[in-house]
């Protein structure tokens, strides 16, 4: 499946369900399924045990083959506000030079180990929102990422466990303040800033991406395209990270970990051909599966409203 966060009317946090491009109301859909009534957000499906899901799932999909309820549930997506794919995360886990070339670009050493450092809630933001270009910095960089969205509590899982504990999968860019980051030896200050964790369009099930490392992953900033690979190109791949991550910390439902960015930021430039984002620009990632995540820069004096991108 693929699912989206929306806010309704009333400000309030609403499941969106994806079908042939079409965003459904989920509980206009499901409602005639009683469990239905009480999920209203991807962080509560992810939430609810598995035979709960599965009861849901199925619903879904039977109401999915009747043309009417479809029609009855579609949402204007010209004027839907999307939230985060993932509206809560308890934990927001990144992955730094997990790409070779990445890793060489910025002329750094290949690592080891997965090089981990974390983003906060208040870095998130939706497909379609404007991100404000903070004044505290004049380098303001793209990295198109793979997300993985923890769907069961993991602590000290194997590699070939770990994808069991998976949910699904979204796109992120994992934006960045690079004079802030680089201006001490802890990354937090740059990547952290508000709206720096940009996050869909939508959620998509493990059942439907398959092998998460076979996946074509773009950045586009105004159109040109910026970074092209495959998620194959991991040092770490998906599995190996979950359970890393694992043996650490414990991973919840809804925890969400970025894994890392291709060649192509802006970072890895010659310093004569820099030119970091600024107000105006639109920059959207794509990848392979799952969709393509749009986001518009604002200056700091600019109005901040809901922005559509399309």
């Amino acid at each position: 499946m693929k699912l989206a966060n929306y806010w309704d009317d009333d400000g309030k946090l609403r499941l969106g369900v994806v079908e042939n491009d079409r965003l459904l109301d989920a509980e206009r859909l499901t409602a005639e399924a009683n469990t239905a009534q009480s999920v209203r957000s991807t962080d509560e499906l992810i939430a609810l045990d598995d035979a709960a899901f599965a009861a849901l799932a199925d619903r879904i999909g039977e109401a999915l083959r009747d043309e009417t309820l479809v029609r009855a549930s579609a949402l204007d997506p010209e004027h839907t506000r999307l939230a985060p794919c993932v509206a809560k995360p308890g934990k927001i886990v990144c992955v730094g030079l997990n790409y070779k070339k990445h890793a060489e670009e910025t002329n750094s050493a290949i690592p080891a180990f997965p090089i981990l450092f974390n983003k906060f809630a208040n870095a998130l933001t939706a497909h379609g929102a404007a991100v404000r270009v903070p004044e505290v910095t004049s380098k303001m960089d793209y990295e198109a990422e793979l997300a993985i969205v923890i769907g069961k509590t993991a602590f000290n899982v194997s590699e070939d466990d770990a994808l069991d504990f998976v949910f699904g999968y979204c796109a992120a860019n994992d934006l960045s303040a690079r004079d802030l980051q680089l201006r001490t030896s802890q990354w937090m200050l740059g990547k952290s800033l508000d709206g720096f964790c940009p996050l869909g369009p939508w959620l998509v099930t493990a059942d439907e991406v398959g092998d998460p490392n076979k996946l074509e992953i773009q950045s586009y900033v105004n159109g040109e395209r910026r970074q092209s690979s495959n998620t194959c190109d991991m040092i770490f791949d998906c599995k190996t990270i979950v359970s890393y991550v694992s043996r650490h910390m414990t991973l919840q439902p809804g925890d969400v970990i970025l894994t890392g960015t291709p060649e192509g930021v802006v970072m890895g430039y010659p310093e004569e051909r820099q030119v970091y984002l600024k107000a105006g620009d639109k920059v959207e990632i794509r990848i392979e599966k799952l969709g393509a995540l749009s986001n518009v820069l604002i200056g700091a004096g600019e109005s901040d409203r809901f922005a559509i991108t399309e």
